[in-house]
């Protein structure tokens, strides 16, 4: 039987790659820095000494060009790893992502494969800025062909980022920077979590929060703090936005009423509008009106001072619930912080 070990988030990547790069030999790992020092944040570290620099290789900033080869390699016949550090670069290769990695399959009458992975980091935190910072994940969800995946947590990673590894679909695996220290119990064995299956994180009865990727630990902590006033919170972790199985969150909101969507990107036109748009298509007149938590229509400001009231908290979490609760009655005695 499989033991476990306590894993950051970081090193659940990292065993997530060296496993994948032991189970086939056609994976092969590349980005800026990949077999460096730092291995992009720790995630690629001991990756050239394991398996050499033909499989695991630093590039130059080009990205539309790394791109360009990781599609050829797919054609080929292998499973290449593209890692960007911010996602915030792979704009300069969205030709090669929309109109050939994409659209690949669906061109070829479902006989070529394109088996690419491509992670993609988000930033926070530091005063990384407007040029550093871009949630773009509805950006890639949107295009058909594509599987979007957005960890929450360190075992979530590793068993997602194997399974997109061994996907013959392209993958975005997006990453969030504030999730790198996290650290949880990981299984020792190589294991795979089928995408699209969302995960219920938490039973509850008195409001539904879906969210995904760097919004998993302040919502899980907001509905524990919610808990103690008596409003129990189910919790739902999408996992990936394409694909998406529905059904565990119209279930949920059939049995609660309510639907709060919290989200790590900007409001407009995001996830959570498709997500309640969705719903409400379904599941008709809900007992309250759903609630959003996103970021702010704007840049993401450089002041930390300001970055910290940029982004959406625990605080805010509780505040939508607690409105959706006082929709249908009192509001219970709860002061969030």
């Amino acid at each position: 039987m499989s033991g476990y070990s306590k894993l950051s988030f970081v090193q659940a990547i990292n065993a997530a790659l060296h496993q994948a790069m032991e189970l086939d030999d056609g994976v092969h790992v590349y980005g800026i820095g990949a077999d460096g020092k730092s291995g992009i944040f720790g995630t690629t570290s001991g990756l050239v000494e394991r398996f050499g620099a033909k499989r695991v290789f630093d590039t130059p900033i080009a990205e539309g060009g790394l791109t360009a080869l990781a599609a050829g390699a797919a054609n080929s016949g292998l499973r290449p790893v593209l890692v960007h550090q911010r996602l915030d670069f792979m704009l300069y290769s969205m030709d090669q992502i929309a109109n050939w990695i994409a659209p690949w399959r669906f061109m070829s009458g479902g006989q070529a494969k394109m088996p690419i992975t491509i992670r993609a980091i988000v930033g926070k935190g530091w005063g990384q800025g407007p040029q550093h910072t871009k949630s773009l994940h509805t950006w890639f969800a949107h295009l058909p062909g594509l599987q979007v995946v957005l960890p929450g947590s360190p075992a979530e990673a590793k068993g997602l980022l194997l399974s997109s590894i061994m996907s013959n679909d392209p993958t975005i695996f997006i990453e969030g920077r504030g999730l790198y220290t996290m650290e949880e119990e990981v299984p020792d064995e190589p294991y795979f979590i089928r995408l699209g299956e969302p995960l219920i994180r938490r039973r509850g009865s008195d409001v539904t929060v879906v969210t995904f990727g760097s919004m998993i630990p302040p919502t899980l902590s907001a509905a524990n703090d919610l808990a103690q006033s008596g409003v129990s919170a189910e919790v739902i972790d999408l996992r990936c936005l394409t694909p998406l199985d529905l059904q565990p969150i119209l279930k949920s909101v059939k049995n609660t009423g309510r639907l709060v969507v919290v989200e790590p990107g900007w409001r407009m036109f995001g996830a959570g509008a498709e997500i309640i748009a969705s719903v409400v298509e379904t599941v008709g007149q809900l007992r309250s009106r759903p609630r959003r938590v996103a970021w702010p229509q704007s840049a993401v400001p450089t002041s930390q001072k300001l970055e910290e009231e940029f982004y959406p908290a625990k605080r805010d979490v509780v505040q939508a619930c607690l409105d959706s609760i006082a929709d249908n009655g009192a509001i219970p005695n709860l002061d969030p912080q």
